[in-house]
């Protein structure tokens, strides 16, 4: 689920950030260009985990900066096909759920990977309350977004960026993770204690 990644980069230190030592304000701009961004078929950065070397510290013509290359590692998340992790529950609609890790949110199921078999119901006590139910032996549990939910990562996308974007659409996520539940063990974790 989580991996350090060693990358190289080249990079301009603000001014500002020269009253630190070299190696905190190296990461801190690292942090600023990097943290909780997505490197397509690496990641979600979480964290700036060390610098290996800081190379340079030119001033080019023209620019008020000193520019460095740094190598460092980062910490991403990247979860792996078949991988179970626990998330809560963020969304419900017909299409499926959306699921969120507190520090990433684009986790979908959808309704072909739910419990087999399972609807898209009324709450009878809150009629504009909407959820979904697994039905096994005559009984109906409902994901309804109290427990964390148990998730079995399906796929780990990483769509390309849209030139445009309609009006209404939502925000465009660079990894999806694809998740299913229609496993043992799997689903709202109330259902197996």
């Amino acid at each position: 689920m989580f991996y350090l990644s060693l990358l190289e980069h080249t990079l301009r230190l603000p001014p500002e950030l020269l009253k630190l030592s070299l190696d905190d304000s190296i990461k801190r701009e690292l942090e600023r260009l990097f943290l909780d961004k997505v490197i397509a078929n690496l990641g979600h950065v979480v964290s700036v985990y060390d610098i290996k070397s800081i190379d340079g510290g030119f001033i080019y013509p023209g620019q008020g900066a000193s520019t460095y290359t740094a190598v460092f590692r980062l910490i991403m998340f990247r979860p792996f096909k078949g991988e179970i992790i626990t998330a809560k529950l963020k969304e419900s609609d017909s299409k499926g759920l959306r699921l969120s890790l507190g520090f990433f949110d684009d986790i979908y199921v959808p309704a072909h990977l739910m419990p087999n078999p399972s609807s898209f119901e009324t709450d009878p006590e809150n009629p504009q309350y909407k959820r979904w139910l697994w039905i096994f032996e005559d009984e109906k549990y409902p994901i309804d977004g109290f427990d964390e939910i148990k998730f079995q990562v399906h796929n780990v996308s990483y769509p390309p960026i849209p030139i445009e974007q309609e009006k209404d659409s939502k925000p465009f996520a660079p990894m999806v993770i694809t998740g299913s539940l229609d496993s043992d063990g799997l689903g709202p974790v109330s259902w197996w204690s």
